[in-house]
């Protein structure tokens, strides 16, 4: 829980610093290096599974 409220505390900060310096192409690109962060968080956990099967 207290992950989730760091990362909200975060991303509130950065929207405010591209509001404040008008820096809207920054936003896309930190949106997707979070969903790849996602991906391979939950790529990770996912792959050690895999093995058992085979």
């Amino acid at each position: 829980m207290m992950m989730l409220r760091y990362l909200r505390r975060l991303f509130g900060e950065f929207l405010e610093f591209a509001w404040q310096n008008k820096a809207w192409w920054i936003i896309p690109i930190v949106l997707v290096l979070f969903a790849v962060a996602a991906l391979l968080t939950v790529g990770g956990a996912g792959a050690q599974f895999i093995y058992t099967l085979f």
